[in-house]
């Protein structure tokens, strides 16, 4: 990344890491959902985290991969208190599957000891995929919608409650980061494309990306109001991480040689990338702000659409809708 980046209001810039941002802070007590958390930003999250003192639930489709994360994890930070629960968010079984699970004292993870923290403070909504060719999810949602947005919206649903009841009887502040992109800047025209979601004519595997980071900032802003509405005290956040050499981009080629030729310029590294969802989900400065876009750990602006409130309503309906008529259709 630019060796000289500067630095903004918060005291961090584009080239501080998830350690840097959390230095000194103490996450002893709380507990963390992190999806994606076998790889790239999702790994140092997690990492960065447990190193915080945090327990973190690693939300994970690839256990084996998740395993091995696990075991290199503790075997750097001994007293780690790290867990794997499965999950597939293009599955909306998995998701339901999964949040029954993280709630019921019977779930057992990775074949280790019953998970006995029901509660938690965090949820990071990190996972996704990037620049797919056209495809169906297992509920015929296309694929990219389908995991970015649909997955992770069903997910903090069915979670809310119990992250609810924690913060009422804990008094501490729950905390919602949903990792978005500035690709959200380049969805579709319409924003979203509420009547051709699932439609192959005119399909644009960067269009459809864009549509679904659009989304996960959208449904963070209407989420933030929802629970402010409400008076619940969990605040809700979407954060840029910049581009950064993760498996994200396996499917574009060419982008394995634009990193070799600029990378070390205007690419992150996984220590980078991770800092603005640290910062987010645990800095003190944080506190009471939700509904925000955060890019390079600071306060950022999102597109026009993004900010667009009843574009956020409209998602939030359409999206609650899909939901309904899949299971109805399971």
């Amino acid at each position: 990344m630019w060796r000289l980046s500067s630095k903004g209001a918060s005291g961090f810039s584009s080239s501080s890491t998830a350690e840097e941002v959390t230095q000194g802070i103490d996450g002893s007590g709380l507990t963390a959902i992190v999806t994606g958390a076998s790889s790239g930003i999702g790994t140092e999250t997690v990492r960065v985290l447990a190193l915080r003192g945090v327990h973190v639930v690693m939300a994970v489709r690839n256990m084996a991969a998740c395993r091995e994360v696990k075991k290199a994890i503790v075997k750097e930070i001994p007293n780690a208190k790290v867990q794997a629960m499965e999950l597939d968010l293009s599955s909306l079984a998995s998701v339901r599957k999964f949040a029954s699970e993280f709630k019921s004292s019977e779930c057992i993870v990775c074949n280790m000891e019953p998970c006995t923290e029901r509660n938690y403070a965090f949820l990071s909504n990190n996972a996704g995929i990037m620049a797919t060719p056209f495809m169906l999810s297992k509920d015929n949602i296309e694929l990219q919608f389908a995991t970015n947005h649909i997955g992770h919206f069903l997910l903090t649903n069915l979670l809310l409650e119990t992250m609810g009841k924690t913060a009422r009887e804990s008094s501490k502040e729950g905390r919602i980061v949903n990792v978005s992109s500035r690709r959200h800047q380049f969805s579709y025209p319409e924003g979203i494309r509420f009547d051709r979601i699932n439609d192959q004519s005119g399909y644009n595997r960067f269009s459809a990306y864009g549509q679904s980071k659009l989304a996960n900032v959208l449904h963070t802003n209407e989420l933030a109001r929802r629970l402010k509405e409400d008076g619940v005290d969990i605040t809700a956040n979407s954060v840029h991480p910049g581009a950064i050499t993760t498996n994200l981009f396996r499917n574009i080629s060419f982008f394995s040689g634009l990193v070799g030729l600029l990378g070390k310029y205007v690419i992150k590294n996984v220590e980078q990338g991770a800092a603005t969802t640290c910062y987010v989900a645990l800095h003190p400065h944080v506190k009471g702000l939700t509904g925000s876009y955060f890019a390079d750990s600071n306060v950022a602006q999102a597109s026009s659409q993004a900010v667009n409130t009843e574009l956020a309503q409209k998602l939030w309906d359409f999206s609650s809708d899909l939901i309904y008529r899949c299971s109805q259709n399971s």
